[in-house]
């Protein structure tokens, strides 16, 4: 099975609960590869969401961890970077390919961090205002440290500093600055050169992402590193197309709206012909038309 091949499916189930995910897939030919951000940070990418990895004297400290079956790919890929063991993981949002690993990591003695939407979304047992379009996740996999607005950790040698971006891709989105090393992890509120996927049923909204990707860019220098959520090492010019794309159908999508057609009339119509090409690559899950789907209803605050 070829890597974007496993990368999709990995995608497809970004939404569903992670056991059932992980058992339909074979991850024995995933390779975890480490890719160089800047001193002391590192991006892994496996199948899933891309792993953010700050090293030093401290220790390993992992934003996202993928699906549980690669925790041993991936505590692997940071032992040959790094010396100790894993003593923090931050989650960027709830779902299955980001937080899969959490299991594992926790039990392993990790301590698990994320907004407090992560932990409601994966715990509906407790927190039962948000059961729809969320999983029980098991004890140890739950955030046992969550934040608000903002949190910052001073960690091998590194300031890294996470803060809430509100409705974007869900409703519990992180972006993470490593402002030492001038890099950020963004997260699945941006995935590079691919339409994303705005998870509406959880949260998300076409303006949040906008903002996300506004955020991120306020925070760049043209030498800023950009970990997406999905896609290769990014630069800030690479996030800006995402965010200028993102502004162009959101207006295109909202003028539609205006003029009283409905979510399938504006489907219809493909209003996002001419960004295909470049945003829609092989075997990718997230066609114009679902782009153009999920606009609409977040717009409308449809959740689907």
């Amino acid at each position: 099975m070829q890597p974007r091949t496993l990368f999709v499916l990995g995608l497809l189930g970004i939404s569903f609960a992670v056991a059932p995910v992980a058992a339909q897939q074979d991850f024995s030919n995933v390779q975890i590869r480490t890719i160089p951000v800047s001193d002391g940070v590192y991006m892994l990418m496996g199948s899933g969401g891309n792993i953010g990895l700050s090293v030093g004297e401290d220790g390993p400290f992992v934003v996202d961890d993928q699906y549980a079956p690669l925790t041993e790919k991936i505590l692997a890929a940071i032992a040959a970077v790094s010396d100790g063991s894993v003593r923090f993981v931050l989650n960027t949002h709830w779902h299955g390919d980001h937080v899969g690993g959490n299991e594992n990591m926790g039990k392993a003695g990790a301590m698990i961090l994320a907004h407090e939407n992560v932990r409601k979304r994966m715990n509906p047992a407790e927190f039962r205002d948000v059961m729809e379009s969320s999983q029980q996740a098991p004890p140890d996999a739950l955030p046992v440290v969550t934040f608000t607005d903002g949190v910052t950790f001073y960690w091998n040698d590194e300031k890294i500093r996470a803060f809430h971006v509100p409705h974007a891709h869900t409703d519990g989105d992180a972006i993470i600055q490593y402002t030492n090393a001038n890099a950020i992890h963004m997260g699945d509120t941006f995935f590079n050169w691919m339409y994303p996927f705005i998870d509406v049923g959880s949260g998300g909204h076409i303006d949040g992402m906008i903002h996300a990707a506004s955020a991120g860019l306020a925070l760049s220098n043209s030498g800023t590193k950009i970990i997406p959520g999905h896609g290769e090492l990014a630069t800030p010019d690479d996030l800006r197309e995402y965010r200028d794309m993102l502004i162009t159908v959101r207006d295109r999508v909202q003028t539609m709206l205006n003029d009283g057609m409905s979510v399938e009339e504006i489907v219809g119509a493909k209003p996002t012909s001419d960004f295909d090409a470049r945003w829609y690559p092989e075997n990718w899950f997230i066609a114009g038309d679902r782009m153009v789907r999920q606009t609409a209803e977040s717009l409308l605050n449809i959740e689907s």
